[in-house]
């Protein structure tokens, strides 16, 4: 009578040391979480044998190619039948993740779906304000005008009370690597849950709300890019530092995508590279 929880990590990824001593290292959600589920922990670069859902044996590196994990930690919330109910791609901080075991421990999924059982359970504890800063552009806004400009479109999905989307514009994007990279992308800043009017990419007039509901956006700050084509081509929906903020838009603007599809893959790279030229990579910072 638990629910599955398939847990993917990697060896020496700091977001999910943080998930192990910050979430379960809370004596309250951890008793939680052995109540309610059995957490399955698979190694992303593992060798170690699977058996998948259709029976076959495979390593648990191919057992992660076959659910696209793409960032680590990845949680899937699996139902009785073997169903990904929910999937959350990368770090989420106590509070949040409290919400994501109580939806899906409650079976909730069958009633609404995860982004509006959070809206009705949002923290107020942050600036409850959005964050127009340097270099994003003002509403209102058409996505396909924009993208004819020629950049890479980055829209940030966020909304008030958003104590990472504080952090985000307070200190992230004020520092001059992320303003350098910045400066490829076009960017810009919408209230997840508004009903403000947007044309989206493929040129249709919508809200802001139906459009994030229809593309699937459930976390806050969410980035979502779109090439010249008004396709997406990449995001984020989770907790991340500056090295990995700015190494999104990297990914992006340089078109690394390409050449490299594993977005962890790519970081190593970019990491080495960095710290071969004499600099110094804090994941922390």
């Amino acid at each position: 009578k638990k629910r599955v929880i398939l847990y993917f990590y990697q060896d020496g990824c700091p977001y999910c040391k943080k998930l192990l001593q910050d979430n379960f290292g809370q004596k309250e959600i951890a008793d939680y979480t052995q109540k309610h589920f059995e957490l399955i922990a698979i190694n992303m670069w593992g060798s170690k044998e699977v058996i998948n859902l259709t029976g076959k044996t495979i390593s648990e590196k191919g057992f992660a190619t076959e659910f696209k994990v793409n960032f680590t930690p990845t949680l899937l919330f699996l139902n009785e039948k073997g169903k990904v109910i929910l999937r959350v791609n990368g770090y989420y901080f106590p509070g949040k993740l409290t919400q994501v075991l109580k939806y899906i421990a409650g079976k909730n999924e069958t009633k609404l779906s995860f982004r509006d059982y959070y809206k009705n359970n949002l923290p107020k504890t942050a600036s409850a304000k959005m964050h127009y800063t340097a270099g994003i552009l003002k509403p209102p806004y058409d996505l396909k005008k924009i993208l004819k400009q020629g950049k890479p479109l980055l829209v940030l999905f966020e909304q008030p009370s958003c104590k990472v989307c504080d952090e985000l514009h307070n200190d992230i994007f004020k520092r001059k690597i992320t303003k350098a990279e910045l400066s490829h992308l076009n960017v810009v800043l919408v209230d997840t849950w508004s009903n403000d009017k947007i044309v989206d990419p493929t040129g249709e007039t919508t809200t802001v709300s139906k459009w994030a509901q229809k593309i699937k956006v459930k976390y806050s700050p969410s980035m979502v890019f779109f090439n010249a084509k008004g396709e997406e081509i990449f995001r984020t929906e989770a907790y991340l530092k500056a090295f990995h903020v700015q190494g999104s838009m990297a990914y992006v603007h340089e078109k690394a995508y390409l050449k490299q599809p594993n977005f962890q893959r790519y970081l190593q790279e970019r990491r080495a590279k960095i710290e071969k030229k004499g600099g110094n990579i804090d994941l922390w910072q």
